[in-house]
Formats: C-alpha cells, sequence, structure tokens
C-alpha cells in the first residue's frame, strides 16, 4: 500500500505505474481516491474546528457560571451541545470515508522499482544469470513420481482416499530425504547469521489483508470456519506478522530470520500436464527466510536473499538460474521480485523452486511496522525468500542425481543428514 501523500502529489505517476501493470481497469481509482481523501480532509478540519470550539464555549459557561449570569451560560450550554450533535456526525461520516480510502489504497499496486522490466505477464520475464552446467544424461529420466515410487518412497492413491488429490505420503528413504533437505536449509541459513524460527501455522485476518493483496488471500488462504484464523500459505505471513503494531528501533535492525512451517494452499486453476504429482500440491513443508531492514538496505538484502537460494541448490548439485520478473508477474504489494529456478534434466528446461521479493514498506504500512531513530519515525521495508520447498526440491533434487541404474547419489553436504548414506538405492 502506497502513500496517500504520495499519491496525491503524484497522481501521474502512480496512474504510470498501474499502466506498467497492465491493470488499466485500476486507473479511476486514482482520481475516485483522490476525491474521497480530498472530502475526508475537510470534514477532519470541520471536526477539528468544532473540537475547538467546544473547548473555548467550555470554558467560557464556567466563567458566566462564576459571574452568574446563568442565562447567558445556559444558552453557551446550547451551543455546545449543537456543536457536540454536529461533531458526532462529521466523526461517523470521517471513519466512513477513511474506511473507503482504505480500502481502494489497498488495491492500488505499490510503485514497482524503476529495473523491473515491463511486460504482461510471467512469459516475458527476463533472464539473469545461470549456476552451473545444465546437462541431460544419456540415459531416460523417469517422471518424478516414478523415480519416487522406485524406491517404495510416495503414495498418492491412499492420499486421494484420505484427503483428495492434491496431497501425498512420503515414506521410507524418501520421506527421509525430504527432512534431510529441510534441516540442511534451516542449518545453512543459520550459518549465514540468520535466526531460526518456528512460527504460528494460523494467522488472523488483519495480518492477511498486511502481508497479500486481496486476490492473493482468494487464490491461496484456507480459513478457519467459524473463527477468525486462516492456515499460512508461507510461513512469511505469520513471521512478518510477528511485527504488527511495533515501533522498533532502529539499532535492532536488520532483523534476518529464517522459519520452517507447513504451508497450505488453495492452489485454484488449472494447472499443465507437467504440474501433476508433487508439483503443485495443497499442503507441504517450507524453509522460509525474511529481512525487516532500514529503507536504504533493502536492496542490499534483496541481492543477499537469492544468492543464499542459489548457493544452496549449487551446494546439492543442481544447476539453477535466476530470473527477473516483470512488472505484470508482479503481485500488487511487490516492488522487485526474481524467481529461481531449477534444471529439469527430464523436460530439459528450468522450473521455479523459490522466489525472492522486495516488498518496498507496502507491509509495514499496512501491519504498522514503524522504526524510531534520530530522523523520527518511518516505515521498515520487509523482503522475503524461499530457502528451499521439498516438494520442488525434490523433483529437481531427483532429477539431476539420479544415475542410470536408477539410484541417487547423496552429495556430501546432504550425506550427515541421511545418516551418513551416499546413495539411495532402487527397492523395486
Amino acid at each position: 500500500m502506497i502513500d496517500i501523500r504520495f499519491l496525491r502529489e503524484n497522481p501521474d505517476v502512480v496512474k504510470q505505474n498501474i499502466k506498467n501493470k497492465f491493470q488499466e481497469h485500476k486507473l479511476p481509482l486514482v482520481d475516485e481516491v483522490i476525491e474521497l481523501d480530498k472530502e475526508s480532509r475537510a470534514v477532519k478540519q470541520e471536526a477539528d474546528n468544532l473540537r475547538s470550539d467546544r473547548n473555548k464555549f467550555s470554558k467560557q459557561i464556567g466563567a458566566l457560571m462564576a459571574q452568574g449570569k446563568k442565562d447567558e451560560a445556559e444558552q453557551m450550554k446550547q451551543k455546545v451541545k449543537e456543536s457536540g450533535d454536529r461533531l458526532t456526525e462529521l466523526e461517523a461520516k470521517e471513519a466512513e470515508l477513511q474506511e473507503k480510502v482504505k480500502k481502494i489504497m489497498m488495491v492500488i499496486p505499490n510503485i514497482i522499482d524503476p529495473s523491473v522490466p515491463i511486460g504482461k505477464d510471467d512469459s516475458e520475464n527476463v533472464e539473469i544469470e545461470k549456476f552451473g552446467e545444465p546437462l541431460v544424461p544419456d540415459f531416460e529420466i523417469p517422471y518424478h513420481t516414478d523415480i519416487m515410487e522406485s524406491f517404495n518412497g510416495i503414495d498418492l492413491d491412499s492420499a486421494r482416499r484420505v484427503a483428495g488429490n492434491g496431497f501425498y505420503y512420503l515414506m521410507g528413504d524418501i520421506a527421509r530425504l525430504h527432512s534431510a533437505v529441510i534441516s540442511y536449509a534451516r542449518d545453512f541459513m543459520i550459518n549465514r547469521g540468520f535466526t531460526y524460527c518456528v512460527p504460528p501455522f494460523m494467522i488472523r485476518s488483519d495480518v492477511v489483508t498486511g502481508v497479500m493483496s486481496f486476490s492473493e488471500m482468494e487464490s491461496m488462504m484456507y480459513k478457519i470456519e467459524g473463527e477468525d484464523l486462516y492456515l499460512i500459505g508461507t510461513s512469511e505471513h505469520s513471521m512478518i506478522g510477528k511485527f504488527i503494531d511495533q515501533i522498533i528501533s532502529e539499532d535492532e535492525l536488520p532483523y534476518t530470520l529464517t522459519s520452517y512451517s507447513p504451508c497450505f494452499r488453495k492452489e485454484k486453476g488449472a494447472h499443465g500436464i507437467e504440474e501433476r504429482g508433487v508439483y503443485r500440491i495443497h499442503q507441504f513443508e517450507k524453509q522460509e527466510m525474511i529481512v525487516v531492514c532500514k529503507p536504504e538496505d533493502s536492496m542490499k538484502w534483496y541481492d543477499r536473499l537469492w544468492q543464499n537460494t542459489v548457493d544452496l541448490f549449487r551446494s546439492l548439485d543442481i544447476p539453477v538460474r535466476t530470473l527477473e520478473c516483470c512488472s505484470g508477474d508482479l503481485a500488487d504489494l511487490k516492488v522487485k521480485s526474481c524467481d529461481v529456478e531449477a534444471w529439469s534434466p527430464r523436460q530439459k528446461k528450468y522450473f521455479e523452486v523459490g522466489s525472492c521479493s522486495n516488498l518496498g514498506d507496502a507491509q509495514a504500512r499496512r501491519l504498522k511496522i514503524r522504526v524510531v531513530g534520530e530522523g523520527g519515525k518511518y516505515f521498515a521495508h520487509t523482503l522475503n525468500n524461499t530457502v528451499v520447498a521439498p516438494p520442488r526440491m525434490l523433483i529437481a533434487f531427483l532429477e539431476n542425481n539420479l544415475c542410470e541404474d536408477g539410484s541417487v547419489k547423496i552429495p556430501a553436504a546432504l550425506q550427515p543428514y541421511m545418516g551418513g548414506m551416499t546413495r539411495i538405492e532402487k527397492k523395486k
């Protein structure tokens, strides 16, 4: 959410930003919110004047009563009552207008960074850099669920009977590999100076609307019926929510946190044939990293965050690339974002395994996360990035470490988390 004062003073900039995000249907909202804001400020000014008059009249009533001028005092009391009635009307009107302004401001997209490429959708995202050599072996690589089944490592049929489509049972060595990747990612981030956290897995609606746009909320979040609680889609939600309504001393920044959680997502919409299996599911586990920092430091942290993910994947012998998200592919709160994509030898292409985002002060403004320093108070900047999400990570891991005999080699970095195993052998 952008600053209403910025919008008031720079409506053309806000409109151009909306055009850059190919959301022309939102253009009328700029003029609408300017008019509502103007009316709201006028109502507030009248209310402030009435409050001032009421205080002045109250003092005069006391003076008149002390002088024995009862009739004049009663007349003054009537004026106070009339102004009080009008003030009540104005306060209700002011609250109504402010709520309308807030509702519109929540759907006007954040101002994107000038470096973001302009494009309509993810097909126009721009490759930045490749890390590692993307190889295709001489032997055929099966679909990822077929690889898992060769180790007796997955049961989708039972999961469908228990919970429906979009769920899975992981078993044996594959389940162990899943946990090993999470544990390795945790320690990887701790060794980079991040504080490890396990957050709440449910959050209230005021946190939900503070960390994401309404469209994201509708397409992702599961609501707990009868309660003001939602299951988190990523631990970023509860980790940023941790700072709601807080005033942070500038000396405490930056906060660098890495968090583990299960994640729950509706995953609405049609998906391609390559997104079956465990690629796009309703429940998974994830290691995340988030940063709360001063505005002038946020781009520096942005580069550090995506580099962490690249380094982790490369430590497990998985080639990756970074992809700059274009304007039309950015969620409304984001200033800048890039995806980390892993190489798929089977598909002979890269696919998304993580996303790094700088949200500027959008989340902090919504959640009232303020910083106090020598120059006064200001809103913090927030960033988030995927360390690893094992379902997709497992796809990349199994394909890139699969041997011709059907076994999967375990890179040295992961071996201590697999009980010293150097290879997973086929069971059938």
